[in-house]
């Protein structure tokens, strides 16, 4: 995992489970965990997390915004698929090493009414159209998805 993606995921942790009202005190809270982080970098994993100042009873709070983190986990999971094939029944999706599993609980949460469910390995996802009809429609959805193609959550394919 490089060391921006171990960043962002303590980010999020803190974001969590700690009550952040500006940016210094997270600058503080990374540097006693020996992370070493600018003001300039920490304005840029917010934009790419989604995070957002909410005001609350306590005052000002940073949260990461479900639907901002939505879309930062759609352009991952694009980026762990290798490939995508299809016979006249079933559909395999090829994934980078150890994220099959990450990407066909994606597709399961998708809630997509032309999938019945996957099966995952280590790299290898079987996808089960609810009909043949619908292969091509859901391989064309795994394609948008390798190429970065948002917002498959609101968008009917």
């Amino acid at each position: 995992m490089s060391a921006k993606v171990k960043r962002q995921q303590r980010i999020k942790e803190i974001l969590n489970y700690k009550f952040i009202s500006s940016h210094d005190d997270l600058l503080k809270a990374l540097h006693k965990e020996n992370y070493e982080v600018t003001q300039a970098t920490l304005s840029r994993d917010f934009a790419e997390l989604g995070v957002i100042r909410v005001f609350t009873d306590g005052g000002v709070r940073y949260v990461i915004n479900a639907n901002e983190s939505g879309k930062q986990i759609e352009r991952l999971i694009g980026f762990e698929i290798v490939s995508v094939e299809h016979n006249e029944s079933l559909i395999i999706i090829r994934t980078l090493a150890g994220r099959a599993q990450g990407v066909a609980h994606y597709i399961d949460r998708l809630n997509k009414k032309e999938i019945l469910g996957t099966v995952a390995g280590d790299d290898t996802v079987i996808v089960i159209p609810n009909t043949i009809q619908n292969i091509s429609t859901v391989v064309d959805m795994i394609k948008m998805m390798m190429a970065g193609i948002p917002s498959l959550r609101k968008n009917k394919i």
